[in-house]
């Protein structure tokens, strides 16, 4: 069964979600749209309570703005611990990265996770090392999956209703392609996806290239969840 209503009138995150066809528009894996959304949580020490909000693209990026806005409206206690949880629909670009590390580094009681629809520029060299220098700061950085936009869906979005249940279903090998390209800017490895926009038609294509040390050091497991190559059948 479904519920009959949309979010609660009584909802302190109501005025803070965005439409369903804006979440349609920048979390679509297969759209290469320019403007980046940022929907997040913020949960402070051992408080069960989740601060829920969202932000867009200005004249600075969606995580310049937030850090601006976070350390701004905040003083931090050394004691306190705060974890943020991050949904982009872009990943960071160098810039960013490196903003974000810095603002982490000042503020050594924050834990980020970050989940993304798309890489952003991800043949980039410098976007690639941007990615790997917040890993190993310790930043969790995953694609997201189903899971995560029915996430998004009940808690960022002002859905109508009825509509609880009736999120974006977006093909699961796009979001399988991109974490696979994921996993080889972690481990250093050279692109594997390359990703082309047909703009008269809307189209947008991506094509698989992997080379001899994709298959020697990606789990064999990410690479047979793509349903691209198949597992190797021992006879005896």
């Amino acid at each position: 069964m479904t519920s009959e209503k949309g979010p609660s009138t009584g909802d302190p995150t109501l005025r803070r979600r965005i439409e369903p066809w804006e979440f349609d528009i920048f979390y679509d894996p297969r759209e290469l749209r320019k403007e980046a959304c940022l929907l997040y949580e913020i949960k402070w020490g051992m408080s069960w309570k989740i601060w829920r909000s969202s932000g867009k693209n200005t004249t600075n990026h969606v995580e310049v703005n937030f850090i601006e806005k976070f350390t701004s409206e905040r003083r931090f206690h050394s004691s306190i611990s705060c974890s943020i949880t991050w949904f982009l629909s872009w990943s960071p670009c160098w810039d960013c990265s490196q903003a974000i590390r810095k603002f982490l580094s000042q503020h050594p009681g924050v834990t980020l996770v970050i989940y993304v629809a798309r890489l952003f520029w991800h043949t980039d060299q410098q976007n690639r090392q941007g990615l790997r220098d917040l890993v190993n700061s310790g930043v969790t950085i995953q694609m997201m999956t189903a899971s995560e936009y029915y996430h998004c869906w009940r808690n960022f979005v002002n859905y109508p209703p009825g509509e609880e249940a009736h999120w974006p279903r977006y093909p699961p090998l796009w979001m399988m392609l991109y974490a696979l390209e994921l996993h080889c800017i972690i481990l250093s490895l050279p692109p594997c996806l390359k990703i082309s926009r047909r703009w008269q038609n809307h189209l947008t294509f991506f094509r698989l290239r992997l080379q001899n040390c994709h298959y020697q050091t990606i789990p064999p497991h990410i690479l047979l969840a793509t349903g691209l190559i198949q597992p190797s059948v021992t006879w005896r």
